[in-house]
C-alpha cells in the first residue's frame, strides 16, 4: 500500500500540471498578472542565470526585449476597458518601441566583442 500511497501523492502533486490547467492559465493571463507571477518571474531569474553563466548574447537580448517591451506597454498603453488609444499614448510607445529595436541591432549585429 506505501507504493499505492506514493503514486496517488504523486498523482494530486503534478494534477497542476496538466495540459488543460495549463492552457486555462495561460489563456486568462494579463500583462499585470504575468508580471507578478512568481512562476513566471522564476522562469526569468532561470534565463537570466544561465545567459550570464554561459554568456549568451541572444538569451540575454531575448530577455531584455521581453522585459523592456512589458514595462513599454504598462506605462505607455492605456489599462481600462473604456479608454481609447490617442496620439499621447501611442507616439510614446511607438518611439520606445523604435529605441528598444535600435538597441537590440546594435548590440546583436553591429558591436563586436
Amino acid at each position: 500500500m506505501e507504493k499505492q500511497e506514493m503514486l496517488n501523492k504523486g498523482k494530486e502533486v503534478l494534477t497542476p500540471f496538466e495540459t488543460q490547467n495549463i492552457v486555462a492559465f495561460v489563456k486568462n493571463l494579463t500583462l499585470k498578472g504575468a508580471m507578478e507571477n512568481p512562476w513566471i518571474i522564476g522562469i526569468f531569474v532561470i534565463l537570466v542565470f544561465y545567459a550570464v553563466v554561459k554568456r549568451s548574447k541572444a538569451v540575454l537580448a531575448f530577455l531584455f526585449a521581453v522585459i523592456s517591451i512589458t514595462f513599454l506597454i504598462r506605462l505607455t498603453l492605456p489599462t481600462g476597458g473604456g479608454n481609447e488609444l490617442s496620439l499621447g499614448s501611442t507616439l510614446p510607445f511607438a518611439f520606445g518601441g523604435l529605441v528598444i529595436g535600435g538597441f537590440l541591432i546594435y548590440f546583436l549585429f553591429i558591436k563586436s566583442e
